[in-house]
């Protein structure tokens, strides 16, 4: 096993005299990060120093510094490329006069693979398009605060309040202790950095001003006094592109604030003779998902953000510091705890938290920092952090998913942002790319890299090789619609990024007003899509449906029936089915199909429906058939579950599995963790298929055992591919969903200890000298967490009961805790509290008004049912006996 090389002491340059014992204000309950050194103030190691803060609007990394702090600073939707730079972008896109040339292309794919003995073809580049102004994510500066102090320090400390989501530092400089406190507020969407003395003493001089040192924007912005408190940075995301601006005003108790212009890229704010002073700032560009259809021309252009910023600032200025801050912790509070709480039996252990990071060993643990971990990704995911190192797009093979396995489950109530960027960015275009590249005119579809521009088309195109592993990917609304919940070095505020999908979160809250408005059409949309890329499998001539071409994400074959989409298609056609009475949707004909049959001698039908000629008795008459739907299509489909000769569970329909295949994806275990289609396995609904003599029927525990042996051979997340923490993460989730407490929790430890940083963020490589800030398994990491505690997967259908499991991979180093306010489908509350290993008592507790008024559940604890009920409006009932 190799040694970590990244540690505190080669990153963390000790800046003072400092204590060893965590700060007099660090909050009681241990939940938060603290440090006696700053963060690398060259801002060369952001990514493994700084801390983050956020609102969903804006956000920022703080380095924790004394007389010089640098926040980096966020806006959400700040971008280059698009229409901004290009008012031709398409989207990436084919052309409308490539359309005939494409829709042949793909026949010829799907008749070559058909054809070829293995079942695979070699590219699939005459789909993929090339991707000009594709664009990037933008860090919008930095905001620099210096004090006219110099003298030595002493009695340092920086700390992240979880509790209150309040980044604050403190030291001592010239006879005088100071405070910082900087956060970031939903309520009024700005942030504030506030500066004071313990004493309430006069403040040395304190300036304030703008910088875009790194920032990678095309052109310095004007910066500019809007009045003589509030600074004005005014600039572009590309050249030409996207306009933003940011608005910074300072307030002080006592003193003279004044604003002071050097030119039109220079300009700073002083205070003097303050007791204390604190700026606000706001941010926001011309941006608008509104305008991303075909009726604005995909322009995505809403109005000059300036009077807009202008009203926010106002609004913050006639509230009191104290006021503002308060409003704050109380909405931290409100989504972060008030509803949903964890215990560990967690001991709060007092060290720095980069020691303790350093001193974390795999397998030993130490429930304390992983507590933190799983807070932390919970208030990551509120906050909004976000910055992948590929541009700051959205990868949707798992990438995007998985920042969201955690949400519905805790509690968390994020995904608004999630459903609309999905509505007004992936579907408008999308219906053009299932159009043009796949001659389907209903429905929608995505691709696996995804901007803020609605890039639907398949990446690729001169120069970019065989993309076809990454590219064609055209499940990632499958996965988002269906499955359970940088350039620049600064970290993205926007998108509540998580893995949640439409059904879940119906089937957890059922809000029945937003599953008609916006849920189920997102739905019905992907749906009919896939409905139209479901063909005969030609190649084994076995009777089913099948999709071609296929990819397992990022993996190179090119073939048919990938596990993968088979499985996430079957389980979407399941939640149309159950989501469809709920959803006010009176096309009965989409949900089951329907045909007619009428005697030859009255034809009076419209002949735009399929023809052909049957005899029954011999008696010849004519029918019309409607295209079999939903229903049937989904029982003629493959369903993605076969054991290859290896005991594998199959990642292809072909026999291409190798068990030295460590790949950093799990993607034919999708149905495992997070989905259901092996979890939930049911041979009488999956099974029955015969082929070549060979039946392929297994019961659960054979596809279970298939299922264990693919996670062996997969490896533990260090495979010659990557060495990134979410794949370790989603293999703890897939250990503790076989039951096994032992592999859960070396994955889990390992993951922590392999890459994470001293600031608890997770790197992509942890080697990297410069590492990169990769937030997937900051999110993974709660999830997988939760999934070791309490299990209640997805099933095919109503009339299957749901299964609750409690501890279901429980590890020796948690013996007592709690979950307070757990949330499972069914709309059920669960408050559990377990001691020497086992549970003591649980309470389940059934929404007022539950999706399913008759739902059969099971409580299950070590594989024998506890308890059970049928769901009801306000029903309650409490186990404690085990």
């Amino acid at each position: 096993m190799k040694l970590k090389t990244l540690t505190a002491s080669t990153i963390l340059p000790v800046a003072v005299i400092s204590s060893s014992t965590p700060p007099a204000a660090f909050p009681a309950s241990g939940n938060g990060l603290w440090y006696n050194t700053t963060g690398d103030v060259t801002g060369t190691l952001w990514s493994t120093t700084f801390l983050p803060i956020g609102n969903g609007y804006l956000a920022a990394m703080t380095p924790g510094g004394m007389e010089i702090e640098a926040l980096q600073l966020n806006i959400e939707s700040l971008w280059a490329g698009g229409p901004f730079q290009d008012p031709t972008y398409n989207g990436g896109n084919k052309l409308p006069n490539e359309t005939t040339a494409t829709h042949l292309a793909l026949e010829g794919i799907r008749a070559s693979i058909f054809a070829n003995a293995t079942g695979e073809t070699e590219d699939v580049y005459p789909l993929t398009s090339p991707f000009p102004f594709y664009g990037s994510y933008v860090g919008a500066g930095y905001l620099i605060t210096t004090m006219n102090v110099s003298s030595p320090a002493t009695d340092f400390a920086r700390w992240l309040d979880l509790d209150e989501g309040v980044a604050r530092t403190t030291w001592t400089q010239s006879s005088s202790t100071f405070i910082r406190e900087t956060f970031c507020s939903h309520p009024t969407e700005a942030c504030v950095q506030f500066l004071n003395t313990s004493s309430n003493a006069t403040l040395p001089g304190v300036t304030y001003a703008f910088s875009v040192l790194d920032s990678l924007l095309p052109t310095p912005p004007n910066i500019t006094c809007q009045d003589s408190s509030t600074l004005k940075l005014r600039g572009f995301a590309s050249e030409p592109g996207m306009l933003y601006e940011i608005l910074a005003q300072v307030q002080s108790t006592g003193g003279l604030v004044s604003c002071n212009a050097l030119d039109s890229t220079n300009a700073t704010i002083s205070v003097t003779g303050a007791t204390e002073t604190w700026i606000s700032w706001v941010g926001g560009t011309e941006y608008s998902m509104d305008a991303g259809d075909e009726a604005s021309n995909f322009s995505f252009q809403g109005p000059d953000p300036h009077e807009a910023l202008v009203s926010l600032l106002s609004s913050a200025d006639t509230e009191s510091y104290q006021n503002v801050l308060a409003e704050h912790i109380a909405d931290v509070n409100d989504v972060l705890y008030s509803q949903f709480s964890l215990s560990l039996g967690q001991v709060t252990d007092s060290r720095p938290t980069d020691e303790i990071v350093t001193g974390y060993e795999y397998n030993v643990g130490n429930p304390y920092l992983e507590w933190i971990t799983f807070n932390y990704g919970r208030y990551m995911l509120a906050s909004s952090a976000r910055d992948t190192p590929w541009g700051g797009d959205y990868h949707a093979d798992i990438n995007v998913q998985m920042n969201y396995w955690s949400a519905e489950m805790s509690n968390l109530d994020v995904t608004s942002s999630l459903w609309n960027y999905i509505e007004k960015t992936w579907a408008p275009r999308g219906a053009t790319t299932a159009q043009l590249i796949y001659n389907i005119s209903r429905g929608w579809v995505t691709h696996d890299e995804m901007n803020i521009f609605g890039h639907t088309g398949m990446k690729g195109g001169p120069g970019e090789g065989n993309t076809a592993e990454w590219a064609n990917y055209p499940v990632s609304a499958v996965w988002l619609v269906r499955m359970p919940s940088s350039q620049s070095d600064v970290t993205e505020c926007s998108l509540h990024s998580r893995w949640l999908d439409l059904w879940d979160h119906f089937d957890y809250t059922n809000d029945v007003a937003w599953w008609q408005a916006q849920g189920y059409p997102l739905l019905k949309g992907v749906a009919s899509f896939h409905l139209d890329t479901l063909i005969p499998d030609q190649h084994f001539n076995d009777g089913t449906l099948i999709t071609a071409p296929c990819n397992s994400p990022e993996q190179v074959p090119i073939t048919l029936g990938c596990a993968h989409t088979q499985q996430l298609i079957w389980q979407m056609f399941n939640a149309v089915e159950k989501g469809f009475n709920a959803s006010g949707d009176t096309d009965t004909d989409f949900l089951d199909g329907k045909h007619r049959c009428n005697f030859s001698d009255s034809l009076n039908h419209v002949r735009d429906e399929r023809e052909q000629d049957v005899s029954v008795l011999e008696v010849p008459f004519r029918c019309w058939f409607k295209e079999p739907e939903v229903i049937a299509k989904r029982s003629q489909m493959d369903k993605g579950i076969r054991i290859g000769w290896w005991g594998q569970l199959q990642e292809w329909k072909v026999n291409l599995d190798s068990p030295t295949d460590t790949h950093r994806h799990l993607s034919h275990l999708v149905g495992l963790y997070p989905g259901y289609a092996i979890a939930s396995y049911d041979m009488g609904i999956q099974g029955g298929l015969i082929y070549n003599d060979t039946k392929f029927n297994y019961t659960k525990d054979e596809v279970m055992d298939a299922a264990m042996t693919s996670l062996i051979h997969r490896g533990n997340g260090t495979g010659p591919d990557a060495d990134a923490g979410w794949e370790k993460a989603w293999r703890a989730a897939a250990w503790a969903q076989l039951g096994n407490a032992s592999e859960f929790y070396f994955e889990l430890t390992y993951t922590l200890y392999e890459n994470f940083a001293p600031n608890l963020f997770s790197l992509y490589d942890p080697f990297d000298p410069v590492p990169i800030f990769q937030i997937d398994a900051n999110f993974g990491f709660p999830a997988a967490l939760l999934n070791g505690l309490l299990q209640a997967p997805d099933v095919a259908s109503f009339d299957i009961p749901l299964v609750i499991t409690l501890l279901p991979a429980l590890p020796t180093n948690w013996p007592s805790g709690h979950l307070k306010g757990a949330r499972t489908r069914g709309g059920i509350t669960v408050d559990l509290d377990w001691s020497d290993g086992k549970p003591e008592t649980v309470t389940l507790t059934v929404d007022e008004s539950p999706i399913s008024t008759s739902r059969n559940v099971q409580v299950v604890y070590a594989g024998k049912e506890v308890g059970s009920f049928t769901t009801s409006p306000n029903f309650a009932t409490t186990i404690q006996s085990f």
